[in-house]
């Protein structure tokens, strides 16, 4: 990616990462990444707001040689994780800078990186650091998504540099978001991925940051928003207790039997006004199924017994979902089994960090018969006037 001014001394010049298809050898990446990094050139002094994964450190030297950057006074590290430390201690030898985060950051750093503390200017928050016509001022943010976290918000120009708060693992050539539907399910999919389970924190940032005057959102990964409020309200609403009338249906079937009361059940839920959205789990990009989960009012699991628990598959789902603390606010479990097991109060205890309300499953011996469709049409049921209870269903 090219060096590219933003606004008068202040220019993007991290990588982006066309073919990087999976993160943290987890999440699928099907639209790669970026790693952003912000030059700031002060009347006195100059600052690099984070840098790149070390596989691009080449592409950030690059740029900045472009832009004919001699010295650098200071690297900000807004976060330890190395897809924006990794290339810290290059840029810190190369430039003579000194490195300025905040005391858990710098500790991190320190670990992860073999970081000389004797280089480290320590920061708290509200703290300020003066370039000469321009100042960063330092937000610190804890659990967005580690707890060091911290953001940088530059007042003259009125942009704000969250590092993965607002983020999206996206490639683009454009500057700036060049379409918001498609950022917006991109956004959307890196904030259930990394973000969901500290949603409270994010609340309560966001509040602070309502204070501020902000222009332009310049995130670690993906584009710049120069219309600020756009993936603010989504944030908002994410990070919110609202629900959508959803019933996410995460299923695996080995020979039938749970793909028959899977297919049933959506059709009832459906004819019932229900939104619903399976994801035959051998098949499913996890980071969609993570995406489905920000906003469902019910989750339902449906799995085969393996031996005497659940399809690994579903074990998976379930530890993900446990994981993430979606705002679902019911889950239960339908499928089928041979001889016995303890599948339904397996995944039970796996979904346990929820604040749900446990409906009565649907679990029945080999092929289901009329009397097991029946119980599903049932549970279909009470999930629909469940939501229209709580406001979220169809009238």
């Amino acid at each position: 990616m090219a060096a590219r001014e933003i606004v008068p001394g202040v220019f993007a010049v991290g990588a982006i990462d066309w073919d990087r298809r999976l993160f943290d050898e987890l999440i699928p990446l099907p639209d790669g990444t970026t790693y952003n990094s912000y030059l700031i050139r002060g009347s006195e002094k100059t600052a690099l707001i984070d840098t790149v994964d070390p596989a691009k450190v080449g592409d950030l030297i690059a740029n900045l040689d472009s832009l004919g950057v001699k010295k650098i006074d200071y690297v900000v590290s807004s976060h330890a994780e190395q897809d924006h430390s990794g290339s810290i201690p290059a840029v810190l030898d190369r430039y003579d800078a000194k490195l300025v985060t905040n005391a858990k950051c710098r500790d991190m750093l320190v670990d992860l990186l073999r970081i000389d503390p004797d280089r480290v200017v320590t920061i708290g928050d509200g703290d300020t650091l003066p370039l000469g016509d321009k100042t960063l001022e330092f937000i610190i943010a804890p659990w967005v998504h580690w707890p060091e976290t911290m953001l940088s918000y530059l007042p003259e120009d009125r942009i704000l540099f969250p590092c993965d708060l607002f983020g999206s693992h996206y490639a683009t050539s454009s500057l700036y978001v060049p379409d918001e539907g498609t950022v917006y399910e991109s956004a959307k999919r890196y904030y259930a991925e990394i973000m969901m389970p500290f949603r409270s924190s994010i609340r309560a940032h966001l509040e602070k940051l309502a204070t501020r005057r902000i222009d332009l959102i310049a995130p670690s990964h993906g584009p710049i928003y120069d219309k600020p409020a756009f993936i603010m309200d989504a944030y908002r609403d994410w990070t919110s207790d609202a629900v959508k009338n959803t019933v996410v249906l995460p299923y695996v079937s080995m020979h039938g039997s749970t793909q028959a009361m899977v297919d049933h059940f959506v059709d009832a839920l459906m004819q019932r006004g229900v939104e619903v959205e399976p994801f035959n789990l051998p098949r499913t990009d996890i980071g969609e199924l993570a995406k489905s989960l920000v906003d469902a009012a019910t989750i339902v699991i449906a799995t085969p017994t393996v031996i005497f628990g659940p399809h690994p598959q579903a074990v998976y789902a379930a530890y993900l979902t446990n994981l993430l603390r979606p705002k679902t606010r019911y889950v239960t479990v339908i499928g089928s089994y041979g001889w016995g097991g303890k599948t339904v109060d397996t995944l039970k205890e796996m979904l346990g960090r929820l604040k749900v309300e446990v409906l009565d499953p649907v679990y029945v011996r080999g092929l289901p018969k009329e009397e097991d469709f029946a119980a599903l049409d049932r549970l279909a049921d009470e999930i629909a006037k469940r939501h229209r209870e709580a406001g979220i269903g169809a009238p």
